[in-house]
């Protein structure tokens, strides 16, 4: 039997930030720490955020990197005890996200983050002792604010996943205001990050239902207003529709991604300056291609719904793959890996860390070395 969780309290409107004091004192957090990044502070974007405390000092931690890593994590932690915090609150995309999970697990459990981690079969130990964690997302891409897992790049150098409820955020204020300054690049690609995860969690063979409804709707609002937001970082009504397309896809995705994100993971733990949101628009036309050849694809007509979604007149899976590269490349993103710097010599690395990804085995077709090499190969 499939689980299925929902959710937490989310408020999805312009101005959604403004709520934060008053929920940050309603959830008992009375010295929060605050977690964020360089360019959302030197943006203005976290002063915008925080503007509902007034005068009141709060601790911040703005030096969270692209790729969140232990190492960061521990920093965090370190000010976060030392400052007596009784909660957390991300400002951010999914980095500033993740680190705080991160941090919320490590500042109140013993051992290495590793031991945490859902490959190593520490789901279980994340006991309730975690911090409280309110989210403020600031790009429209990973959905980590209704997502019950992190992303962290550990001291080995693995880029690992952790996965608890616990971990879910109490509260996500989606606020599209926060958005309306993201660069049109980064705007691209986090929100093919978005439309990925619709699509990759679509196309999972699990059984939950109403994460297919939530992730096909996802994909149909994320697709109609992309191309919209990244050309008019002031359009309020394409960023309110792309930050819903992006929480719903990671409200879907509990069901489970696949070969896109295991790729993209180990590549991103291998070069954490790759952006995770333009990977996953680079694997993801092979990945389609992949899969659809897979009996759930073809009885449950997925490949058909995923193109009626998109606009497109025929559900077949060539034509599916060629309008998301065209739209990664009207959107202004790489063409392939090797634009972005990645060749053959990385492959094997890549396929290693790939196959002991926790997205590995929920891909409809489970894929071998030999089928991650030649989807590396397509990618290129």
């Amino acid at each position: 039997m499939s689980l299925i969780q929902y959710l937490t309290q989310i408020h999805l409107a312009l101005g959604a930030s403004g709520r934060l004091a008053e929920e940050s004192a309603r959830l008992g957090m009375h010295r929060p720490l605050i977690v964020s990044d360089p360019g959302v502070r030197a943006a203005g974007v976290l002063d915008q955020a925080l503007q509902s405390f007034g005068r009141h000092a709060l601790p911040v931690f703005d030096r969270t990197p692209s790729n969140p890593t232990e190492a960061a994590v521990r920093e965090a932690v370190a000010l976060c005890q030392a400052e007596g915090c009784d909660g957390l609150i991300a400002v951010g995309g999914g980095s500033a996200m993740d680190l705080a999970k991160g941090v919320a697990i490590a500042a109140t459990h013993e051992g290495p983050l590793k031991r945490y981690a859902t490959i190593e079969g520490g789901s279980e130990l994340i006991s309730a002792k975690v911090l409280p964690l309110i989210a403020v997302p600031t790009t429209a891409g990973t959905g980590s604010e209704v997502a019950r897992g992190a992303i962290v790049i550990v001291d080995d150098g693995r880029k690992l996943g952790f996965h608890n409820w616990l971990l879910l955020p109490r509260l996500a204020l989606c606020d599209p205001a926060l958005t309306l300054g993201l660069p049109p690049l980064l705007t691209a690609a986090t929100g093919m990050d978005a439309i990925a995860h619709c699509m990759e969690t679509f196309m999972s063979a699990a059984f939950n239902p109403p994460a297919d409804g939530i992730a096909l709707e996802g994909l149909r609002r994320g697709w109609a207003h992309i191309e919209r937001a990244t050309r008019d970082g002031r359009d309020a009504e394409a960023r309110l529709q792309m930050m819903s397309a992006s929480m719903q896809g990671a409200m879907a995705f509990q069901k489970g991604l696949g070969c896109v994100h295991s790729l993209s993971h180990s590549l991103g733990g291998l070069n954490p300056r790759l952006h995770h949101g333009t990977l996953n628009a680079v694997f993801l036309p092979a990945v389609i291609r992949f899969n659809a050849a897979h009996d759930s694809l073809q009885q449950d007509s997925k490949l058909a719904r995923m193109a009626q979604a998109m606009g497109l007149a025929t559900g077949d899976a060539e034509v599916i793959a060629e309008a998301v590269q065209a739209m990664s490349q009207r959107l202004g993103l790489p063409s392939g890996l090797a634009t972005i710097g990645v060749d053959d010599t990385l492959f094997e690395r890549i396929i290693d860390g790939a196959m002991k990804d926790h997205c590995h085995k929920t891909n409809p077709r489970l894929a071998s070395r030999e089928d991650y090499r030649a989807l590396l190969v397509a990618s290129l």
